[in-house]
């Protein structure tokens, strides 16, 4: 803005207040605001056209630049590489070759057809963005003559308010003789003004909503058979891209099946696609946990004989084997003697003394042994004969192992087991890992739930 600008808006800032605001007489031209109105809407729609031709031709492009990269994609996933960095020997390539192929040969004919369309955006370029934006030049070119225009308005009211206000003055000076002149010539030249460019839009601002209209169409006119051009070589090109991967004699929903095949339900079988970081995972060892150690009467764990030799090994849970050995002690001979090799240090009792022949025949020779006790024990009146066997417990029937549900949990998926916090819920199948899938019963209903959702 210039100096002179600057200062007529400073002049015409208290009119423009009120014009805002609607205070005072305000000139209304009901024919010129119609059509100031739809001056705006074409000048926001000229400037859309303008935009989305040029979107329009990024898009092609855009589409073909993704395509190539999809498939360049689709190589790198189609060829993974299995084995040991610290041995190059032990690779393996698990890729899909055939994909690998077909992928390449994809990204050469997308190659082709944008060269081939290369020239077809640019008749886009020239016949229609082009010409879009020579149209937003001569709308720029209008609107100043619009902003000039209300910029007479405003001085031809403020004007006609001083002009008014001197003439219903009763008694006037000389001075205000003078104003009232000045008033009166200035009124005049701004009337005239704000009429002629008033009028000036008024009759052509129609003429060009008419122009706009033929000059619109042949762009549309462009733009759509160029549309059926692009299409066309689009369609040409990919229908004769002969890539055998590619079974186009099927339908396209069941070719997507066939080529899938059961691969999402084995990927979601995987642990790893449902691990929640957001639960808390119990340690193993800890409390509660499936690796703790069990209860010592658990009946379901073996009995070993004891290996203290001052006292037989008995099964605690059977009573008839110890009733036995009661009876069976009775009319046994006494062991044979054992001679005391004494210590002035440590006195140790040892077996020196060969056993009698028929203790031998009978119960065969017992085991030596040294007594570290510096009591001296005196010889048993009777022969223990060595206990037979204990009886095998009947197996136990394991009881059912119950947990404690600590958060909810719904079914994501067929044959997982439903659940809320502090459901009791019977255990079929579970792991020592509490971050894998177990199996259990709840409400008569079973299926899968993750281990570490629940409490031992």
């Amino acid at each position: 803005m210039s100096w002179k600008g600057f200062k007529k808006g400073i002049v015409r800032a208290p009119q423009t207040f009120r014009s805002k605001f609607n205070i005072g007489e305000i000139t209304r031209d009901p024919i010129y605001e119609d059509a100031g109105r739809r001056f705006k809407s074409l000048e926001a729609e000229t400037k859309k056209l303008s935009d989305d031709s040029r979107k329009y031709t990024d898009a092609v492009n855009g589409m073909l630049n993704h395509q190539y990269e999809f498939a360049q994609a689709c190589i790198e996933l189609y060829k993974p590489i299995s084995g040991r960095a610290s041995d190059p020997e032990s690779y393996e390539n698990e890729g899909n070759a055939a994909g690998i192929e077909a992928a390449e040969a994809y990204k050469k004919a997308v190659v082709e057809v944008k060269a081939e369309l290369a020239s077809e955006l640019d008749v886009i370029e020239a016949r229609i963005v082009k010409p879009a934006q020579a149209l937003i030049t001569v709308i720029r070119a209008v609107d100043k003559l619009l902003v000039k225009r209300d910029h007479k308005q405003l001085d031809y009211d403020r004007h006609r308010s001083s002009l008014k206000k001197l003439q219903e003055k009763k008694d006037r000076s000389l001075k205000d003789e003078k104003h009232l002149y000045q008033a009166e010539t200035a009124f005049e030249q701004a009337s005239q003004e704000y009429e002629y460019y008033n009028d000036l839009l008024k009759e052509e601002l129609p003429r060009l909503f008419e122009l706009e209209t033929e000059f619109i169409a042949p762009l549309f006119r462009a733009l759509y058979f160029m549309q059926l051009n692009i299409f066309w070589t689009l369609y040409e090109k990919m229908n004769v891209c002969d890539i055998a991967y590619f079974n186009l004699n099927t339908d396209i929903v069941e070719e997507f099946e066939a080529k899938r095949g059961d691969v999402q339900a084995r990927t979601e079988a995987l642990t790893i696609t449902h691990f929640k970081t957001a639960k808390p995972i119990r340690k193993l060892g800890a409390p509660g946990s499936s690796s703790s150690p069990k209860n010592s009467n658990d009946s379901s764990r073996p009995v070993y004989p004891s290996t203290d030799s001052s006292k037989p090994a008995y099964n605690s849970s059977s009573k008839a084997t110890e009733a036995a050995m009661d009876s069976m002690s009775a009319g046994v001979e006494a062991p044979p003697s054992y001679s005391i090799v004494s210590s002035s240090s440590s006195p140790s009792f040892t077996a020196n003394a060969p056993p009698s022949t028929a203790s031998s025949a009978a119960f065969g020779t017992p085991p030596a042994y040294v007594d570290a006790s510096p009591i001296q024990h005196a010889p048993a009146a009777a022969a223990v004969p060595p206990p037979p066997p204990p009886v095998p417990a009947k197996p136990a029937v394991p009881r059912a192992e119950i947990v404690t549900a600590l958060y909810d949990y719904t079914a994501q998926a067929p044959g997982d087991l439903s659940f809320q916090a502090g459901d009791r819920i019977e255990i079929v199948s579970r792991t020592n890992n509490q971050n894998e899938w177990w199996i259990g019963r709840l409400n008569g209903a079973e299926g899968n739930f993750p281990g570490n959702y629940v409490q031992l």
